[in-house]
């Protein structure tokens, strides 16, 4: 039972700094949006005026809100993701809501390399018959 806690406290630590490795790789489409936000709206930016014919500032402006809307949507699942993992971490230190620590872990098996491990791991240690009994039922304090 101590090795179970042990575990489960280590888990928790790792999935902080998981967490926060998400949150910062989840900032890189920040490029792609500020690029984005340029074409939808200052077109005029882009305009060549000494070589070839001028360009639609419509088009601009539609291939700029494709661009920011893919790259606000990559950020915002990112960070949710980044903040289920913090979650899952916190919750595993509690001993509370097994089954979204154990989702959680099954989702992280997406983000390589880190997450993947952390993922297989949490997932070895919650399908421990002797891990699921430390884990409080829903509305009663966490045993110590």
């Amino acid at each position: 039972m101590n090795q179970d806690l042990e575990h489960l406290r280590l888990l928790s630590i790792f999935h902080y700094v998981v967490a926060g490795l998400t949150a910062l790789f989840a900032c890189f489409p920040v490029f792609h949006l500020i690029f984005g936000l340029v074409m939808l709206l200052a077109p005029g930016v882009f305009e060549n005026h000494q070589h070839g014919p001028p360009h639609d500032p419509a088009i601009l402006r539609l291939m700029g809100a494709i661009f920011a809307f893919v790259a606000a949507m990559i950020i915002l699942a990112g960070w949710s993701l980044a903040v289920c993992i913090f979650l899952a971490g916190r919750f595993l230190n509690l001993r509370r809501h097994y089954m979204f620590c154990l989702v959680i872990a099954a989702l992280m098996c997406m983000i390589t390399p880190f997450g993947t491990v952390l993922g297989v791991f949490t997932i070895i240690v919650l399908v421990r018959p002797s891990v699921k009994p430390l884990f409080a039922p829903q509305g009663n304090p966490a045993p110590v």
